[in-house]
């Protein structure tokens, strides 16, 4: 009898962002909970960001952070777990794009993978124009990291105008506090 095949991992990287409810404490848990997920191992974790919101919605700025995790999952079930992590912290998908919200996860990069499904594409579409998503990127990608499609992630950095930089948030102990999780009804 021979032991299970078990699928080789890639890496994934997931962008990260909150401006509700505490948003450090929300991308904080967010990145311990993408840690515990089944078929994925979290390897390295930028800093917290502050960026101006998108969109013309008035509301506070965001906190933002990339992560990256070597997963056995596809692509779609990551989304799916993505998804469920957004909706414990209280998201809601009402079709209001550039809102406010608890927590917002994307699937940046998935390995090598380019992809264009419905609900799902990889790179992530706006992920070159994004300073908020190429700064900490660059904290913890390597720094030829080729995105596809896109081209090379120091290229990029290059590309972007210096006053859409975020702000590098300082490590305190109050900002690693831990969000309580959701409360089971009374």
């Amino acid at each position: 009898m021979t032991a299970p095949e078990h699928p080789a991992s890639v890496m994934a990287y997931i962008g990260l962002g909150s401006n509700l409810a505490n948003p450090r404490a929300q991308v904080r848990r967010a990145m311990d909970e993408l840690a515990a997920l089944p078929g994925c191992t979290l390897c390295l974790r930028s800093s917290l960001y502050a960026t101006p919101p998108l969109g013309p919605v008035a509301q506070p700025e965001f906190v933002n952070a990339v992560v990256s995790l070597a997963t056995t999952l596809t692509p779609l079930e990551l989304l799916a777990a993505l998804q469920g992590l957004e909706r414990e912290h209280g998201r809601v998908r009402d079709g209001t794009r550039w809102g406010p919200r608890t927590l917002d996860l994307d699937l940046l990069i998935f390995d090598e993978l380019q992809l264009q499904l419905p609900g799902l594409i990889v790179p992530h579409p706006e992920l070159a124009k994004r300073s908020f998503v190429l700064v900490p990127l660059a904290e913890i990608a390597p720094v030829r990291l080729l995105i596809p499609g896109h081209g090379r992630l120091q290229d990029l950095l290059a590309a972007l105008p210096d006053r859409d930089a975020p702000r590098r948030l300082p490590e305190t102990a109050a900002a690693a506090a831990a969000v309580p999780g959701p409360q089971a009804p009374a």
